[in-house]
């Protein structure tokens, strides 16, 4: 099977939310995704997708910012993959697409979050050179 990666025009975000509502299993409806999304081409935000055969089979957000701590840094978000491609390898491929991606973009690290009981996720991520640096807390208002 050939996969490839690319960043997803802005215009085209409609397409990922079918992914992030699996995702998120349905928490968030579609529609507020939708508005979501809407926001977020506006804010330093780029979507990197995985393809299969034409079809969208992985998504995740890229943020672009800097910080005090890390430097030019791109913050991962919404890392997904659809089950059935899942233990293939292709979320290394994807981690090393992004990395290179950044990298040309002049981005100097990495972030991202993980929900603590996504152990899965934790293993995959310490095997991908990242470090645990804290917690993220958040609060609605």
């Amino acid at each position: 099977m050939t996969y490839s990666f690319k960043i997803l025009d802005s215009s085209e975000l409609d397409s990922i939310v079918p992914l992030v509502f699996d995702l998120n299993q349905g928490k968030i409806s579609k529609s507020v995704l939708i508005a979501r999304f809407n926001e977020m081409k506006n804010q330093n935000y780029e979507c990197a997708i995985i393809l299969s055969e034409g079809k969208i089979i992985g998504v995740t957000g890229l943020w672009f910012c800097t910080r005090h701590y890390s430097g030019k840094s791109v913050e991962i978000d919404h890392v997904y993959i659809t089950p059935k491609y899942r233990k293939k390898g292709l979320g290394k491929l994807f981690m090393n697409w992004i990395q290179k991606y950044c990298k040309t973009k002049g981005y100097e690290s990495l972030e991202l979050n993980t929900y603590v009981q996504n152990y899965p996720s934790h293993k995959f991520y310490y095997n991908e050179g990242f470090k645990i640096l804290g917690y993220h807390f958040v609060k609605k208002i």
